[in-house]
């Protein structure tokens, strides 16, 4: 029985983990390309609240979990060969707390620290050469095309003799296509790209119970998004969001349980706000819409961004 909880447990987590978290994002406008020596850090709080669909691969009912994430990022464009590109990167800390029952015996967790760095870079490939400012303010969007690679890095909190961690211990990578297209004031955004992991090579090792050590892999996962966005003015605008995802089956000491398939979707919305004129605030919710395995959570969110050009003013 003993076993069986702290099963249930470690595949809770998993379901939690940021790389679960980066595969239910939804980023509006994200193949947009800026002059180039741009800059900006960006601080955000986001709030995960719901349950946890375990589709029969464990026997736990009531699992739900409750926790906040907040991000310290920057982002900088540079000249690519005369493309337009940027890189990114973002340090988050998750607090939280999940329930659950096991085997009629309630179950909860606390947990607070570090969480798995991101990194991105993205190349414009057609429709956005590397421009100053200067010509970026005479520049209209048409179609945009684009490709990036989104990192995962372990530098989370992570223990392997506990089975609840913030980090994963192991890398993520995710290649990805991206499409942009204005028509006046609305822009229609879609990206299509794949996760793939590696292994982690201490899973729950070490203890009293598995002196050894054993390894956790997971297959790579498709991800598709698409968003709807309409600009007021600059600096205003409102988005309509989607996503879905499929695959990420996972296996322990070589051993796959198929149940842990993902396909699943979400749903949402993101406004921006200019506060000054370098100042910006963006808002946004989002929900499951299908969970054929994994967390089934509501999100809100909200982020301040102070952006420039060149050296800060």
């Amino acid at each position: 029985m003993r076993n069986l909880n702290r099963l249930g447990w470690a595949v809770l987590f998993l379901l939690c983990s940021l790389s679960t978290l980066r595969a239910q994002d939804l980023s509006p406008r994200a193949y947009l390309i800026t002059p180039i020596h741009s800059n900006a850090v960006t601080l955000s709080y986001s709030f995960f609240d719901g349950n946890i669909n375990f589709n029969g691969a464990l026997p736990v009912s009531d699992a739900k979990g409750r926790y906040s994430v907040p991000i310290f990022g920057y982002y900088h464009s540079f000249n690519f060969f005369g493309r337009s590109a940027n890189v990114a990167a973002a340090l988050p800390y998750a607090v939280g707390n999940f329930h659950g029952t096991t085997a009629a015996v309630p179950q909860h967790l606390y947990r607070s620290g570090l969480v798995d760095s991101f990194y991105r870079v993205s190349v414009n490939l057609k429709g956005g050469s590397a421009m100053p400012a200067r010509e970026f303010l005479k520049w209209h969007q048409t179609v945009l095309l684009g490709i990036s690679l989104n990192v995962i890095a372990p530098t989370g909190q992570y223990d392997p003799t506990k089975l609840i961690n913030w980090g994963a211990n192991r890398w993520a990578f995710k290649p990805e296509f991206g499409y942009s297209q204005r028509w006046g004031n609305w822009i229609l955004d879609g990206y299509a790209g794949a996760w793939f992991f590696t292994t982690n090579p201490e899973y729950y090792s070490h203890t009293s119970s598995y002196p050894g050590t054993r390894s956790q892999t997971q297959k790579p996962m498709a991800s598709f998004e698409t968003h709807l966005s309409y600009d007021f003015k600059p600096g205003f605008w409102i988005s309509l969001d989607g996503n879905f995802w499929a695959g990420g089956k996972t296996s322990v000491a070589g051993i796959e349980n198929p149940l842990t398939k993902q396909q699943n979707s979400r749903l949402g919305g993101t406004g921006a706000i200019r506060v000054a004129k370098h100042q910006s605030l963006k808002f946004s919710y989002s929900d499951s819409t299908y969970v054929r395995y994994g967390g089934n959570y509501q999100s809100v969110s909200i982020g301040w961004q102070y952006s420039w050009l060149g050296k800060p003013n």
